[in-house]
């Protein structure tokens, strides 16, 4: 018999452990961390979460295309350029909305009453993400949980967990960079049902924030876990007998193909009454939609519903895609299709929700049939979502009527759904967000757009509104020839003037009158004469070395663009040196919403912009471009801050200006003034602008470029029309015109008023159409109407023809007679780039226009091939 110590311990059996058991441990792992990262952020200041809160906004924006063009290729579905819009508005208009919102500590205090409210976090947030809104959904709920102090952890769809991933990292890197607990953020890299529902139940998760379909909103409420969820969307329209047609068609049209319909707001069915029903008909199809037969329309309802479920292959995919599923020919640029019935149910798959380019027409003898006929629609599928109604603005009783029978959170009024209901864009007062409660009519917690407060069921019944506009300029501007030292006397009382000049300006004595006007007044000058043409901010610190020295309390550019530009800019970091241009130069949607505003400049110093060009308008512009000559970077940086105080517009500092310059230049404003006429911002006060100016310049710059300083007249009005085209896209902004010439004049340096001057007739032609395939957003900007405009242009030049067709036309004739006039190059091609590296360089040079800050108020909205397509046209000079 063995002793004790003689047996052999028999050796461990190793155990396996099971998929689920390492995901469970993965995720119980991860829930821990961001626990511990929102436990220490919970005790933040409101100053350290806004610090945060912007970073986030900004990188998020930052990274909008990239992030849109994976969550397209991921998925497969939708529009790169329209996710690019979501990404956008789920920076910047959250950012806007809530940047001053206090969310932590005393929130609300009344003394006398004896209350205070505070403000707590929930604790860690669980974030269900849809395969239809990958990226812009995650930054949206990022942003949200980071104002309030939140954990969030995100679990994507499988579909598109790639880009969703990356969204969340983006912003996760940004807010730690900015001060955040390195786990706040955190992701599921491998999500799969049971995960999401693991996550959901999870005790250490406080609120499911969802999104998707309604199995997984519905997952969400029976989880256990307190949860705000949105429900699905099967948005009805109506359009009464008194609405502006085309308005309400472009409108549905606008929206309904915004990223291949894929968000739940988009219109599913529009129900015209009877007496319009075949106008309607008539104006979709004129607008790009295609009517689908009976035949064809059986074919296509085939395709969207299968099984008695929506067909998930029809998903964000474009209309042509979708008739070709079916066996159904249209044509390729077929924007929408349009299947007329008259049932609701599941015998009627158009009745449903579709996701997808596809809509429902109805017709309703009254307007009574046409609201009954909308209830049915969203209670068959929208409960609580979205309804729409088209009338004139002034029915106040239909528009009241309409809101109240409609069971949906949202009722629109007069706008597109799909951007119109995740507010702020059609209507300032309805919050922005990109989760939509649906209230308890869907079944849902919330029935607002969801924000950090959802307690009531709350109905917002909202009219498509055209928020104030403005047209701001100097607050003086003088002009005539010789009028500079009798306009400088308005400087009367300043003791110091700096000038901004370059070197050739200064050598040609140009500055003598000025200096000697400025010391008979006892100011005393100093000169910067260094700039150069796309001044840098090595340079700008140069001049501000001296201007910090000198202390003046007036500065006066005197030049072209360039010293306009390098003024502003020393202006700017003279009153605010904390300023970061990166920051400045960043992208907005709309200039009253922008993530990073100027303060406000003049408190040291005045700015006079005396112009020696005809042609930037810099003088009455709030524009400026700064260089990084380290770098290569240019901040192109755009805040009505700095719009100069005073513009002196004297004709005799101009009239010496060479051929060339005078052409490039002049081309220069009347771009101006036809980019700035068929802007989705133009208003009344700048088509007076943009239209005299054109005149102006069609009359006499080829006298300008023939006669030189021997023609006094022609030159006063050339310098006229510079300014007024100025003040013009000042306040309307310009167009893709400008966003392709800024990128040429960039890569290749094309001077920029020639780079315009191949473009514009391109330009023209590509924004010619009734029928574009995306519409510039606006809410002013109700329908197509840039030929009309341009018509209209036309015949106030001289150009008119019998229709909007022929004017344009010979509005086109008379540039390109303008341009064989002034000497200018009839390609790309010609004037000298290298066509190898031009084609190798085109799709990166097509993105990098697409993304200017003048591509949002063109009026037709390009797709980055469009743009590729006008750049090609240009280079080889079709």
């Amino acid at each position: 018999m063995m002793s004790a110590k003689q047996v052999k311990a028999e050796p461990a059996v190793k155990v396996e452990k099971t998929q689920d058991e390492r995901d469970r441990e993965m995720l119980n792992g991860l829930i821990a961390r961001v626990k511990a990262a929102q436990v220490k952020y919970a005790e933040y200041s409101q100053e350290q979460v806004d610090r945060i809160f912007s970073a986030a906004a900004l990188a998020a924006n930052n990274a909008r295309i990239p992030l849109a063009q994976m969550a397209v290729t991921e998925s497969g579905m939708g529009v790169v350029e329209d996710k690019v819009i979501k990404n956008h508005f789920a920076a910047e208009y959250i950012y806007n909305k809530y940047r001053d919102m206090k969310t932590c500590g005393v929130i609300e205090e009344n003394e006398a009453m004896g209350i205070a409210k505070v403000a707590e976090p929930v604790g860690v947030i669980a974030g269900i993400v849809p395969t239809t809104n990958p990226t812009s959904t995650a930054i949206f709920k990022s942003l949200l949980a980071l104002k309030t102090r939140n954990g969030i952890i995100f679990s994507p769809h499988p579909r598109a967990k790639k880009c969703t991933v990356e969204a969340a990292r983006i912003v996760l890197e940004a807010a730690v960079k900015a001060g955040a607990p390195e786990d706040i953020i955190g992701w599921i890299a491998e999500p799969t049902v049971a995960l999401s529902g693991q996550l959901m139940s999870h005790p250490d998760v406080s609120l499911i924030l969802a999104t998707g379909g309604p199995g997984m909103v519905k997952a969400a409420y029976s989880s256990g876990t307190p949860a705000v969820g949105v429900g699905p969307g099967n948005v009805p329209v109506v359009i009464g007998d008194t609405s502006d047609i085309k308005m309400a068609v472009s409108s549905i049209l606008q929206s309904k193909t915004f990223d291949n319909g894929m968000i739940c707001a988009s219109e599913q069915s529009v129900t015209a009454l009877a007496s319009i029903y075949d106008e309607v008909k008539k104006e979709f199809a004129y607008r790009g939609a295609y009517i689908l037969n009976k035949t064809e329309a059986k074919k296509v309802g085939d395709v969207i519903q299968v099984d008695g479920k929506l067909n998930p292959k029809i998903v964000g995919q474009s209309a042509y895609k979708i008739a070709e599923m079916a066996g159904v020919k249209v044509p390729v640029g077929t924007k929408v299709l349009i299947g007329e019935t008259d049932g609701v149910g599941p015998d009627y798959p158009f009745s449903r929700e579709k996701l997808s380019p596809v809509l429902a027409l109805y017709k309703a003898e009254t307007y009574e049939d046409a609201v009954e006929n909308a209830r049915k629609l969203l209670e068959y599928g929208g409960l609580g979502h979205t309804s729409v109604l088209y009338t004139n603005s002034q029915n106040f009783d239909r528009a009241k009527y309409y809101g109240h029978v409609m069971m949906s959170s949202r009722t629109l009024v007069n706008m597109p759904s799909s951007q119109g209901a995740i507010g702020d864009i059609y209507n300032f007062a309805l919050n922005p967000s990109l989760t939509l409660g649906c209230g308890s009519w869907g079944g849902n917690s919330v029935s607002e757009n969801v924000t950090p407060k959802h307690l009531l069921n709350i109905k917002s019944i909202v009219k498509r509104r055209e928020n104030m506009l403005w047209v701001r300029i100097p607050q003086k501007v003088y002009f005539k020839y010789g009028c500079l030292p009798t306009a400088i006397g308005d400087l009367e009382g300043r003791k110091k003037a700096f000038i901004v000049t370059d070197k050739f300006l200064y050598s040609t004595g140009i500055l003598n009158d000025l200096l000697h006007q400025l010391d008979n007044m006892g100011i005393a000058t100093e000169v910067f004469a260094d700039v150069e043409p796309d001044p840098t901010i090595q340079l700008a610190r140069k001049g501000l070395e001296r201007i910090n020295s000198f202390q003046p309390d007036v500065l006066i550019a005197v030049g072209g663009g360039s010293p306009m530009d390098a003024t502003k800019i020393m202006w700017l970091m003279y009153e605010h040196p904390e300023i970061s241009f990166e920051d400045v130069a960043m992208r907005f949607m709309d200039i009253r919403k922008r993530i990073v505003r100027l303060p406000e400049l003049g408190k040291k110093a005045l700015m006079v912009a005396v112009p020696t060009t005809s042609g930037t308008g810099s003088e009455v512009t709030p524009f400026a471009v700064i260089t990084d000559e380290e770098t290569g970077n240019k901040y192109p940086l755009a805040d009505y801050a700095l719009t100069p105080n005073m513009a002196i517009i004297d004709t005799q500092l101009v009239m010496k200006m060479p051929k060339r310059l005078t052409a490039y230049s002049g081309i220069d404003a009347l771009t101006h003034a036809l980019e700035a006429r068929v802007s989705v911002m133009a208003s009344d006060y700048t088509n007076a602008l943009a239209m005299e100016a054109a005149k102006l310049v069609f009359s006499y710059l080829p006298r300008c470029f023939n006669n030189g300083a021997m023609d006094e007249e022609a030159r006063e009005h050339m310098h006229n029309a510079s300014t007024m085209a100025g003040m013009a896209f000042a306040n309307a902004f310009l167009g893709v015109c400008h966003s392709m010439a800024h990128k040429l004049g960039g890569m290749y340096h094309v001077p920029h008023g020639l780079a315009n001057a191949m473009l514009i007739c391109e330009v023209i032609k590509f924004n010619s159409t009734d029928c574009p395939t995306k519409q510039g957003t606006f809410p002013q900007y109700k329908y197509p109407h840039a030929k009309a405009a341009y018509a209209n242009l036309a015949t106030y030049c001289g150009f008119g023809g019998r229709n909007d067709d022929e004017s344009v036309a010979n509005l086109i004739k008379a540039i390109e007679k303008l341009k064989a006039e002034l000497e200018i190059p009839k390609s790309l091609k010609e004037y000298g780039i290298d066509e190898k590296t031009f084609l190798a360089q085109l799709d990166e040079l097509a993105v990098k226009a697409f993304d200017d800050q003048c591509t949002g108020a063109n009026p037709r909205y390009p797709l980055i091939e469009e743009i590729k397509e006008m750049l090609l046209n240009v280079y080889y000079g079709k």
